[in-house]
Order: C-alpha cells, then structure tokens, then sequence
C-alpha cells in the first residue's frame, strides 16, 4: 500500500471528516499538522493545494483536497466493500446527495459565522448568521427522517462528513434536543462508532470551546 498523509487541523470539521474515513476504512495514514495562513500560504503547500486549505491528502505523490473529495477517492481505492459508499446507483446518488448538503448547507452555515471571526476579527454573531445555523440544523433533522443515519439505514461517509460539522455547531449554539431530536439521536449513535472519540470529538471540543470564548455577543 502506498503511502498516505494528511495534511490539516483538528480543529477543522473537514480535517476531521477525512480522519473519520480513514478510520472507518482502517487505514494507515500519517498525520502531519499544519500551521493555518503560515504553511499552508508556502509554495509547497500551495503546489499541492492552490487553494491554501485543509485537508489535503497526498497519496505516494497524488494530491487531493476538499474533504468529501478525498473521501470518495479513498472509498473507491481502498475501501474493502462498498458499506460507506454504495455501487447501488440510487444509494450513492442519496449519500451524493448528502456530501453535498454538507458542503453547501451544514458548512455554509458554521463558516459564514466562524470566518467573521477568521478574517476580520469580528465576535459579535448576528440573528441571521444563527437563524442560518438553526435553518442547517432543521433540514438536517428532515433529511434524517425515520432513518438511522443521514443516507438511509447504513453508515455511510454522508454520516462522516456531516457529523464532523454537525458536532461543531455548538461552536455558535447548543443543539436542542427537545427542537431536533432526530439529530441528537443521531450524533449519540455515532458517537458510539470506536474511532469517534479520537478522530472527531477531541477535535470538535477544542474547535467549540476555542469559538464560543471569541464570542462578545451571539444573538439567538
């Protein structure tokens, strides 16, 4: 096998998607941490990622970034069977389905708040950066339906990448469970996954401990 390295943050939702997969998939990988806007602005960072984001996935020499792109990438190659990701047309169009909601919801959402931050130092969270979160938070609740996970009654890498930032949206404000039940039944059963504790949730804590304490205000 050849060998694979991952370049990111634990603190970063999509880092930890990818460290989720590759634990699902029992893979060997090494880790190496990277310092946000100093190394990955370097030109060898840039050379493998000209976006200058996390993660990045280098495969004996392949260079891959966004997250559920190299999910997707490590599941075709490595992947024993098809359990996360389905052959079945219709069952990988719905999980699809869901890298993509991640991507274009759930994570809109946390990064329209947090990149406040990020870029121009602001700590105030106005209504509607939080009606966004909550809006994220309900459609996820209705995509999960009577369902177990986010794509139907598997696991799948839709559960990894959107549990990496669903887990993070304490970062602006508390889950309710009593107002999404479905979610909070589905984020404790993935938290009994063996692997979630360290490749997600010891990331996911320190990245919403670090962004409720830059919080002057959050108006909910």
């Amino acid at each position: 096998m050849s060998k694979i390295v991952l370049y990111g943050v634990d603190l970063s939702p999509p880092v930890r998607a990818v460290l989720l997969t590759l634990k699902a998939l029992e893979l060997p990988f090494e880790f190496k941490e990277v310092q946000l806007g100093v190394q990955t602005r370097t030109p060898e960072y840039l050379k493998m990622n000209p976006q200058g984001t996390v993660p990045v996935l280098d495969d004996n020499g392949t260079y891959i970034h966004d997250s559920h792109a190299i999910c997707i990438y490590l599941c075709e190659k490595y992947a024993k069977t098809d359990a996360i990701y389905p052959k079945d047309l219709v069952k990988r169009t719905v999980v699809n389905q869901r890298l993509f909601f991640d991507a274009a919801v759930l994570y809109k959402a946390l990064w329209n708040v947090s990149s406040s931050f990020w870029h121009s130092g602001i700590t105030v969270v106005v209504k509607e950066k939080t009606r966004n979160v909550h809006d994220a938070l309900q459609l996820t609740e209705d995509l999960l339906a009577d369902n177990s996970y986010i794509a139907g009654d598997a696991l799948s890498i839709g559960d990894l990448c959107c549990v990496a930032t669903v887990s993070s949206l304490p970062a602006v404000l508390d889950i309710d469970p009593v107002k999404y039940p479905k979610v909070t039944a589905w984020l404790e059963r993935l938290k009994k996954l063996p692997y979630y504790e360290e490749a997600n949730n010891v990331g996911a804590t320190k990245y919403n401990t670090f962004m409720r304490s830059t919080w002057t205000s959050v108006e909910l």
